[in-house]
């Protein structure tokens, strides 16, 4: 039998590296599909010392990645050690391999590791793993580096060029990857730490404005024994003490409802019933205040009830807050108009003041938390800025919508709030849209 002629052999040679190269190109976009769709910091690292070792052929990877901090190099991941043990052993950056390598920024390649002098022993001496040959590319991401990727212990010969090519795009790969990792995980212990400040907030002001209404039910009481049975020399004080109590009450009243409605577990209760009953009852409990300013206080109200699914002592504050915001904003002697009027989403009420006005440019801004168009360094009309907002919460709630308008300054405002009808095909709760 005849030898396969030399050229043959050299063919299928070829033919065989080229199936291998084809082979590892898959592998490499594989590796960069799955690096690109992993945001688990310990399955990206895990996926990465893996499958490096399987296309390197040896017999470990290892990332490590730098410390700002300290100015070291830790392990990150390594084949067959344990991670947590590894992690406590630092790497110098002046006397070790990965430490030249992140340095200098450049791969190494050293196949006679045991007279290499910048061979970091420690690593062994705690893990018990001889290390024969090395080679390590550093974790770039743009112009930082970021770490160092090292295969160890070729399984046959010798680590070359090659293998610091399939390195290195493992490697850039890799150090995307595991920044978004990080990013993503900074984003959520942020988030975390945000909730927990939110959630302390919210326990700081439940127990709070339980505390404070014990002192005020007090207050308020003996102000009303006051009231009653003072002389006429005391009456005054005893009246601007049942004010400044029901003032305070009021702004208990305003944080509670809002950090319920913030958490979500306000209690809401709708019923069938005319809107009308809900505005009339604002109206009515506005008068004395707009009263004492010498305002005129209108309404308008339809004789063919309009009902709405609505938990009436909620919806009522929406109107209180509205009236009292249009009675503190409106000099003596205004007028404050309430009309109730059908439309096409369902019901409308229009609450119109000739008070200071509201800037164009704070129309929606006034429904935020705290947010006053007065300077906080005036506060001449004092309030803490929560009506609107809980407003606002609770119109939401009913699945209506609220906004404002207004001229500009010293041109008075409207509020608007649309309801849908009790027998509406809309869903209550559902946001209906518009100027919010």
């Amino acid at each position: 039998m005849r030898n396969p002629h030399p050229a043959t052999g050299q063919l299928v040679d070829q033919v065989v590296e080229m199936k291998r190269m084809l082979g590892q190109l898959a592998r490499l976009v594989e590796i960069s599909l799955t690096l690109n769709s992993t945001l688990d910091p310990d399955r990206l690292l895990n996926f990465i010392i893996d499958t490096g070792t399987d296309i390197l052929e040896c017999e470990g990877v290892s990332v490590l990645l730098y410390n700002e901090k300290t100015g070291e190099l830790r392990f990150a991941a390594s084949t067959g050690s344990d991670p947590e043990e590894l992690a406590k052993i630092p790497v110098p950056l002046d006397s070790s391999i990965a430490g030249a390598i992140f340095q200098q920024d450049r791969p190494e390649i050293i196949n006679e590791m045991e007279s290499n002098p910048q061979h970091f022993q420690e690593v062994g001496k705690k893990t018990q793993f001889i290390t024969r040959n090395l080679v390590g590319v550093p974790m770039k991401i743009g112009d930082r580096t970021i770490g160092v990727l090292e295969g160890v212990n070729k399984r046959h010969g010798e680590f070359g060029k090659e293998d610091v090519d399939i390195l290195s795009v493992i490697a850039s790969q890799a150090a995307v990857a595991i920044n978004n990792a990080r990013l993503l995980q900074s984003l959520q212990t942020a988030y975390n730490e945000l909730a927990q400040s939110d959630k302390k907030k919210s326990d700081f002001i439940a127990i709070a404005s339980h505390e404070l209404r014990i002192p005020l039910n007090t207050v308020l009481g003996y102000a009303e024994f006051l009231r009653e049975d003072a002389p006429p020399e005391l009456a005054d004080y005893a009246e601007r003490l049942s004010k400044a109590a029901l003032q305070l009450r009021s702004l208990v009243d305003d944080m509670t409802n809002l950090n319920l409605l913030e958490g979500g577990s306000q209690e809401f209760q709708p019923a069938r019933q005319p809107i009308q009953r809900i505005v009339a009852e604002a109206y009515s409990e506005t008068q004395t205040a707009a009263r004492e300013k010498g305002h005129q206080l209108n309404i308008r109200l339809p004789k063919e009830p309009l009902d709405v699914n609505a938990d009436g002592e909620k919806l009522k504050r929406v109107f209180l807050n509205i009236l009292n915001n249009a009675t503190r904003f409106t000099p003596n002697g205004g007028a404050i108009n309430i009309a109730v009027t059908t439309h096409p989403d369902g019901v409308l009420t229009a609450i119109q003041d000739t008070g200071i006005g509201i800037p164009k440019e704070e129309l929606e801004r006034i429904f935020e938390q705290f947010y006053q168009v007065e300077g906080h360094m005036t506060r001449a009309y004092g309030g803490m800025g929560l009506g609107l907002a809980i407003a606002r919460g609770i119109v939401l709630l009913h699945g209506g919508r609220i906004w404002a308008e207004s001229d500009g300054p010293d041109k008075g405002s409207v509020f608007y709030v649309i309801l849908p009808l009790a027998d509406a095909k809309k869903a209550t709760g559902a946001l209906l849209g518009g100027n919010l």
